[in-house]
């Protein structure tokens, strides 16, 4: 009895996700075909028709899934111990000078194979 509940609720859900998809598509497609009108107009219905879609889409297992992970998400950034300002600034630093130390490292790398190169073939001479 309940794995008939569990497949009837799954092809619903299918059909309500098909049902926000093709609305997706229809919003898109419309924002193209009604180019003579602006595009203030455009990019609102076609936000509101997402809004639409998003609304179904919720109303799915999937959906509430999605939602609950995204809520447990936001809960887990506050969480987070950010680095203050001056971390922020002296790890920057730190990255930058080492960037331009290992390239003139690099060049110099390049510098003494290309006079070795120049001097195996003669071309510098």
């Amino acid at each position: 009895m309940n794995s008939r509940a569990e497949a009837r609720g799954s092809g619903l859900d299918t059909a309500k996700l098909s049902i926000a998809a093709l609305l997706i598509v229809a919003g898109i497609l419309a924002f193209y075909f009604f180019e003579g009108y602006s595009v203030l107009l455009r990019v609102i219905g076609l936000l509101v028709i997402v809004g639409a879609a998003v609304a179904v889409a919720y109303r799915t297992e999937p959906g509430r899934t999605l939602w609950q992970f995204a809520m447990d998400s936001r809960m887990e950034v506050r969480k987070v111990v950010w680095p203050s300002r001056q971390e922020t600034l002296q790890t920057t630093l730190i990255v930058i000078v080492m960037v331009l130390i290992v390239g003139l490292i690099l060049w110099l790398f390049d510098m003494v194979l290309m006079a070795i190169l120049r001097f195996l073939t003669g071309q510098g001479g």
